[in-house]
């Protein structure tokens, strides 16, 4: 595979990394396997080489390192990854999944990167998917490259919680037939408007006022 020279993965077994991209369509159509059992053991080494990063290089508490981990495994950061890597283009998927797109799905994506982890472990061992990791991942962390957090309003919630002040989300308006409507959504603190978001649900559009908030928050707004 061209990916895995890319990638400088010193494979052994290219099948195995086949199946890490195929999808359960796919499988299904060509009487193959999935890369389902990949994607179990690919989370749990993925959650140990980011335990083992975040316990070495950091000094944060239990707590904080678990949450931080959480923010790096989490659907949306292995999206990115995917994207970012080009695994997505390796993507086998059955026709109706094609048809739908699925080579942008946010779940798929995401679920072929703990696939591909759990591939390069049963090929080359733990301390390749730690190469792997540290190459291709860390500096994207480092770098904060990638937004990690995909819950705006969770994070801005504990925030609010900590000073012990009131939280509150305002639909301002709302436009467009009744299949296509926008809403346009503001986000007080203590009565007073921190942020505002528009998108074509109400949950979507209260995430992007959170995520405002936040924004302006960092930049001591």
């Amino acid at each position: 595979m061209e990916l895995l020279e890319r990638l400088d993965i010193p494979y052994h077994n290219e099948k195995l990394y086949r199946k890490a991209f195929t999808h359960t369509s796919y499988a299904h159509e060509a009487g193959c396997e999935s890369y389902e059992r990949l994607e179990y053991l690919g989370d749990a080494v993925l959650e140990l080489i980011m335990s083992e990063y975040l316990y070495k290089n950091t000094d944060e508490p239990e707590g904080k390192m678990t949450k931080l981990r959480s923010y790096y495994v989490c659907e949306n950061a292995l999206y990115e990854y995917s994207i970012l890597l080009g695994f997505n283009e390796e993507l086998l998927l059955g026709k109706g999944e094609l048809e739908r797109d699925g080579k942008h799905n946010r779940a798929i994506v995401a679920d072929i990167f703990e696939a591909f982890v759990g591939a390069l472990f049963l090929d080359c061992g733990i301390d390749e998917v730690r190469k792997f990791i540290y190459t291709h991942i860390i500096p994207l962390i480092e770098n904060k490259s990638i937004d990690f957090i995909n819950d705006y309003k969770s994070v801005l919630q504990e925030l609010v919680q900590t000073d012990k002040k009131s939280l509150e989300y305002v639909v301002v308006e709302e436009k467009g037939p009744a299949h296509d409507k926008e809403f346009s959504v503001i986000v007080k603190i203590d009565d007073i408007t921190y942020g505002a978001g528009v998108a074509h649900s109400k949950k979507e559009a209260e995430q992007l006022a959170a995520k405002d908030a936040l924004q302006k928050a960092q930049n001591g707004i």
